[in-house]
């Protein structure tokens, strides 16, 4: 079992021959070129949707008027709608604009608007042991005053 030996200057050759058939290297990729004003106003308004659901979401807590029933119940809702819905507008921009810290603060804001509403909306809808109306209660009509007969 006597192997030959190899000829390592004739397989390295060949190797060389395989090598220099290969095409030539792609050239590095030219430095990023600047943003275009029209990526700068992306940004913006990704910016712009991120910062205005966060405002939102954190004043949701701070609601100054009560949100018991009614319609004042529908303008805390429909704020809370409002800061969802920007939330997801600065989410997606700032996902496909691949702006990351935006991103986290879209979908925290997202989070709390959606905490917020379900805290006023499972009550009124028998998920949650107190239930609530959506309507106010009607205020049963105050009664005339009795007026005392005036003798002459």
């Amino acid at each position: 079992m006597t192997e030959q030996p190899r000829n390592w200057d004739k397989e390295l050759s060949d190797i060389d021959k395989v090598i220099a058939r290969q095409p030539a290297p792609a050239p590095a990729p030219a430095a990023r070129k600047p943003p275009t004003q029209a990526q700068r106003r992306f940004v913006a308004l990704t910016w712009f949707w991120t910062g205005l659901a966060i405002i939102l979401a954190v004043a949701l807590p701070l609601w100054p008027n009560d949100k018991s029933c009614g319609l004042r119940l529908v303008f805390y809702l429909g704020a809370a709608i409002i800061a969802l819905l920007m939330g997801v507008l600065g989410a997606l921009a700032s996902w496909s604009h691949r702006r990351g810290l935006a991103f986290v603060l879209s979908l925290a804001a997202i989070l709390w608007a959606g905490v917020m509403a379900t805290r006023e909306i499972l009550p009124r809808v028998g998920y949650a042991k107190q239930e609530l109306h959506w309507t106010c209660p009607e205020e049963p009509p105050a009664a005339a005053p009795a007026v005392a007969p005036t003798s002459p």
